[in-house]
């Protein structure tokens, strides 16, 4: 007996040509196409990663980006203190340390108190001094404790 399969192709036919890839039975569950990046060796040691250099963190801001506090020309920060303000802090209660307590320096200011009471009082004259120079414009009193330049 022979099966249709096994019949003899007659004079000058062809054989039925296979079906074009992907359409032959469905693969079982669970298996598919290859994940992009299969079948690729793994870097090797010493040679740069295939997605660039890693990125900085902690050295500045990225590049084209102004620093934290940083400003542009007449730009008005509504939490900037003042200038005139922290230096007659510092003139009228530098002994206590208000005007570092006012730029949030709060160390700074509690070691003026201590300073002014072990003194008697002479340690007032470090505050009267700080509010002058931050009046005057020096540049170590140019900025709050969280980095904001002084109003004017």
């Amino acid at each position: 007996m022979t099966t249709p399969d096994d019949s003899p192709t007659p004079q000058g036919e062809q054989p039925p040509a296979p079906p074009p890839p992907g359409y032959g039975p469905p693969p079982p569950p669970g298996y598919g196409p290859p994940s992009p990046g299969y079948g690729q060796p793994p870097p090797q040691y010493g040679s740069p990663p295939p997605y660039g250099p890693p990125p900085q963190y902690g050295y500045g801001p990225p590049p084209g980006q102004q620093p934290y506090g940083a400003y542009p020309p007449g730009y008005y920060d509504p939490n900037a203190k003042s200038k005139l303000t922290a230096g007659l802090l510092g003139i009228l209660l530098g002994g206590f340390g208000v005007h570092r307590f006012y730029l949030g320096y709060t160390s700074i200011g509690i070691v003026q108190i201590l300073v002014t009471l072990v003194t008697c009082g002479m340690g007032a004259l470090w505050g009267l001094i700080e509010g002058i120079l931050i009046l005057v414009g020096s540049p170590s009193f140019a900025t709050d404790a969280d980095g904001r330049p002084l109003r004017e």
